[in-house]
Formats: structure tokens, sequence, C-alpha cells
């Protein structure tokens, strides 16, 4: 893992309409690193990760990512800027096959890359249903199948940040387990992840750092280890519901 930052969220302030939900937040992650953002039921979470990715425009602050001031850039532009998004609720084409869905997500590259057939190559390695199920309509998939296409489109856009917003929402326990070991196994290809996660206690045990946000600010931030041995975390966020949605 190295210290070279990919993303760095620099006092970032967002909301909606005159609404403010994110003030004077700032994060970062480093190549190889798998960052997680927890807290509670409205806290920002998934707010900044849409600041992030282009869908709401901060009111202050900077996003920088690879040393370039982001904020504000559309989405189409960002993925071709190395972003991708893995959004909550998949937004899968559901009568396109698997196939034509991964396709989509190369749409921002040139057509002759020949690296496009070795990344569709890579992402059926890590999730072989997905050959299995080529020329199956997506809708047709399980709930966990469909994580698993959503997660192999946005790796077809060939990124260096993946953001991740509750990839476990709705999944069974060994689907979870599943989907977190590719997660580990790009992480270890040197993929920066930022994950917004609604089970604190799986993001924290896959994660390398993570911050805790409250009422739209951290208010705490650590290694994941640190964070899962934390008495006011474990009490809050790590209790026997294990939920921290936002």
């Amino acid at each position: 893992m190295s210290s070279e930052h990919v993303l760095r969220v620099e006092d970032i302030d967002a909301g909606y309409g005159r609404v403010p939900v994110v003030r004077g937040v700032s994060v970062h992650v480093g190549v190889g690193e798998m960052v997680t953002l927890i807290g509670a039921n409205g806290a920002g979470k998934s707010t900044l990760l849409k600041v992030v990715a282009g869908l709401i425009k901060p009111t202050a602050g900077r996003v920088v990512l690879k040393g370039r001031d982001i904020a504000g850039l559309a989405p189409e532009k960002l993925v071709r800027n190395g972003l991708a998004l893995v959004p909550e609720g998949r937004m899968l084409f559901g009568p396109m096959s698997v196939q034509e869905n991964l396709l989509l997500g190369a749409h921002s590259r040139p057509g002759r890359d020949p690296r496009i057939a070795v990344d569709m190559e890579r992402v059926q390695q890590l999730f072989p249903v997905l050959a299995e199920r080529a020329d199956q309509p997506a809708e047709t998939l399980s709930g966990g199948e469909q994580q698993m296409l959503a997660i192999g489109r946005a790796l077809m856009s060939s990124p260096r940040l993946l953001l991740l917003d509750e990839p476990s929402l709705g999944l069974a326990p060994r689907v979870i387990s599943a989907i977190f070991g590719v997660l580990d196994a790009l992480r270890s290809d040197g993929l920066a992840m930022l994950l917004v996660e609604q089970d604190a206690k799986i993001a924290l045990k896959h994660a390398d750092r993570g911050y805790v946000m409250r009422t739209g600010r951290i208010a705490l931030t650590g290694g994941a280890r640190e964070l899962l041995d934390d008495d006011e975390v474990r009490r809050i966020y790590l209790g026997a519901s294990g939920e921290s949605r936002g």
C-alpha cells in the first residue's frame, strides 16, 4: 500500500438546496487502500460519496483526484479521469444481457482499446458467474449476482478509484463474504476504494482505515482495527443491530 494519495477531499461543504448535510469534511484514500465511511442514518456518508462521484456539486472545498481538482465535474468526465461508482441499488440495465452491461462500463474508452478484452477476462475471472450467465438478461440474476455485475461494470472503465455505496445491502452473508473477497483482491492489485457500507463490522474488518461521520462532520478517524476496538464505535455502531446506514 502506497502513501500516494489517489483522492483528497478537502473541507467539503455540500447539501441539497439550502439544506447543509456535509460540513468541513476532509478524507483521503491512498493507492491500494480501502477506506470506509461509517456512521448513523443521515450522518452524510452517501452525500459525501455523491460529491466525490460528481452527482452533487459542493458549495465549498476541493475534491482532488490524482492531483486534479474535480469538484463539480460531470460524472461522465470523472469516469474518463479514472473514477467509477457502484451505486446503491446497482442501477443495471435489466433487459440487457450481462455481457452488454459489462461493455457499457467501457463506453468511455476507445472502442479499439485492446485492454477492454483483457479487463473483460479479468472481471470474469473475479466473478465466474458473469461468464456463465453472459447472455442472460441482467434482471434475471439473483441479488448477489446483480451486485457482482454492478462491480464488474464499474471495473470495465479501468478506474483508479472505485466508490462503493452499500455493496452488501440485502445480500446473504455468504455472498457478502465472496464480494469482499474480490474487493480484497482488487486492493492487493493497487486499486483505491472508498466504501460506504451499512454493515460497519464487515467494512472495518476489510478496510485499512475508517472515518466515523456524525451529523455531517468527521467525528473520529483511525485504522480499521483501531476503530473496531474503540469502545464508543463498538457501542454505537457495532452493537446488536450492526447497522450504520446513511
